[in-house]
């Protein structure tokens, strides 16, 4: 007779046949099932007959325990498989009711007990309360070594740990194969996501889904779409539990920023849906993860030097060392494809300083460039991007159906701008905000000078008050004031114009300059000045009979008043 047909005991009901199929359930790949201990030569010559739990013998081993203390179960982890002839067991019932309760307590796999030494036939109170906690319980009719049996449990477990290992690095070179032959992110998140059994997610560090993977025909029926996990998981962090579930594997992709927040790129995600994830799935998604890591790098590489290659063609434009003519066929080259024969808007945007990390390096404005092209899909007309690292800017043309749209179009450009750089850099905080300059729209032969203006006007425009953009018609003062900057003489003509206001403010109160901005903005009518700066009439009077004093100056005097409002506007740039 075979061992597993052995008779049941008399007094038992429940004797099943230890290879009979297991209740379904999930597994965690590398570990064996109670049902394949008991079909290993070491426990079979014990004659195992399962008299209790015969429907959980599909639970995991994670190791295997011999031990004949009451209070085993105190020295237990869970997942065990326990072997004892009983002698721990207790005289009483309700001792024994009290063994077998606090193993199933502790979450141990199956209980073995060898008949003879102790027992010729288990105690009611054992069979009755292992079949009430649903702990598979197994009696040995013969006696056998508890080492061997350790060790040839040991030794399967450690044998399904190491082929996990040797599948992981299958998953590994197949990714790199992968990433070899130009495969990108979601080949690699397939492969990730068939090797755990579970779906995969490739996240910004924002939260936002980048990629998704499911497991594929190895999923189990019934398994959700990877996208509705997804929203699954979306809702949990919505109800305010930002972590993935227990057991989920959680591995950032460096993005070679150094330390810190922001060298995270991405975020790979597998969460334990149709299966437990084991030590060996963390270890091939942070494998998968850095294989990750190069590949977004190469499409960032790659991005950036599309970005530059569009911003140097756009300064070349500028220049004029690209003929009206050429232009068109080029744009067109470089992805550009403005509709019909409507006018072209140059936009310029002047990062300036504060950069975040190395000032002016690539990643960052690789950064950049990938974060406000994004933002650039929304604005719904034609846009050429480029990338201008000397200058610290970033030039643009965008195409209009006609030039009425053309304030609507600049305030949606403007606004993705902005938004891409505090997406690109959320850690520019306290940093001055990125300045947009739109120029006047034309055809190709006037675009390239606009463009220069513009560029000119964006460096002009940074000590100006802050504005989601300006209208390079509005900046033509400060474009000539930031000009005449360069020769040394602004910052003299300042001194002479404004100088004894300057030197008053400094040491006393109140200051006048903000006085004569209030005036000189109102075209020099007292009532509105006085009601802008919150002051009655004979005050102002006294504060304007000041100024005049101080400056030796006549502010009726239309010359002296546009010599004052220059000064004024050139105190910025002389800064």
């Amino acid at each position: 007779m075979e061992p597993h047909e052995t008779p049941e005991p008399a007094g038992s009901t429940e004797a099943v046949a230890p290879h009979q199929p297991p209740a379904p359930g999930p597994v965690p790949q590398g570990t064996i099932t109670v049902a394949r201990a008991l079909e290993l030569p070491a426990l079979r010559r014990g004659l195992p007959e399962v008299v209790a739990g015969a429907d959980r013998l599909g639970r995991p081993v994670r190791w295997v325990h011999a031990g004949e203390t009451p209070k085993i179960a105190s020295l237990l982890r869970g997942g065990e498989l326990l072997l004892t002839t009983g002698l721990g067991l207790g005289n009483r019932a309700v001792e024994q009711r009290a063994f077998v309760r606090t193993l199933a307590e502790r979450g141990i796999a199956a209980l073995v007990v060898e008949l003879g030494s102790r027992f010729t036939t288990l105690p009611a109170a054992v069979l009755d309360t292992a079949r009430g906690h649903g702990l598979p319980l197994v009696q040995l009719r013969r006696e056998v070594p508890f080492v061997a049996v350790t060790e040839e449990i040991h030794t399967e477990i450690v044998n399904e740990h190491y082929a996990l290992l040797r599948r992981a690095e299958e998953v590994h070179r197949q990714c790199t194969q992968a990433l070899l032959r130009g495969g990108g992110v979601p080949e690699i998140l397939r492969l990730l996501a068939a090797f755990a059994g579970n779906p995969a997610f490739l996240e910004a560090p924002d939260g936002q889904l980048l990629y998704a993977a499911g497991p594929g025909p190895a999923a189990p029926p019934g398994i959700a779409d990877p996208l509705q996990v997804w929203d699954g998981l979306r809702e949990r962090r919505a109800a305010r539990r930002p972590e993935p579930p227990a057991g989920s594997v959680v591995v950032d992709v460096p993005g070679g920023g150094g330390p810190g927040p922001g060298s995270v790129r991405a975020r790979l995600t597998v969460l334990p849906v149709s299966t437990p994830l084991a030590p060996v799935h963390r270890i091939a998604a942070e494998r998968a993860a850095d294989l990750l890591a190069v590949v977004l790098l190469q499409a960032r590489q790659e991005e950036e030097s599309a970005a530059r290659g569009r911003g140097d063609f756009l300064t070349d434009l500028a220049e004029g060392r690209i003929e009206a003519a050429d232009a068109p066929a080029q744009a067109r080259v470089l992805g550009f494809r403005p509709v019909g024969e409507g006018p072209l808007l140059p936009v310029v945007m002047r990062v300036g300083t504060g950069l975040p990390g190395p000032t002016g390096s690539g990643a960052n404005w690789a950064a950049l460039a990938h974060a406000v092209q994004e933002e650039l899909t929304a604005v719904g007309a034609p846009v050429l991007l480029g990338v201008r690292l000397p200058e610290g800017r970033m030039p643009l043309l965008v195409g209009l159906r006609d030039a009425a749209e053309r304030t609507a179009v600049a305030e949606r450009v403007a606004a993705a701008l902005r938004a891409g750089v505090q997406r690109a850099w959320p850690d520019r905080a306290g940093s001055r905000p990125p300045v947009v300059v739109v120029g006047v729209a034309g055809g190709w032969e006037s675009v390239g000078g606009e463009l220069r203006h513009a560029a000119e006007a964006a460096s002009a425009a940074q000590g100006l008050t802050d504005r989601p953009w300006h209208d390079v018609r509005r900046t033509e003062v400060d474009v000539l004031l930031w000009r005449l900057r360069e020769h040394g003489d602004l910052a003299a003509f300042v001194d002479r114009v404004i100088g004894p206001l300057l030197s008053h403010d400094r040491t006393a109160r109140p200051p006048l300059i903000p006085t004569l901005e209030a005036y000189l903005a109102h075209a020099g009518r007292k009532a509105e000045t006085a009601r802008e700066l919150h002051l009655n009439r004979q005050t102002l009077y006294d504060r304007l009979a000041r100024i005049g004093r101080l400056l030796g100056s006549d502010l009726e005097d239309p010359q002296t008043v546009l010599a004052l409002s220059l000064a004024l506007q050139a105190r910025r740039h002389a800064r």
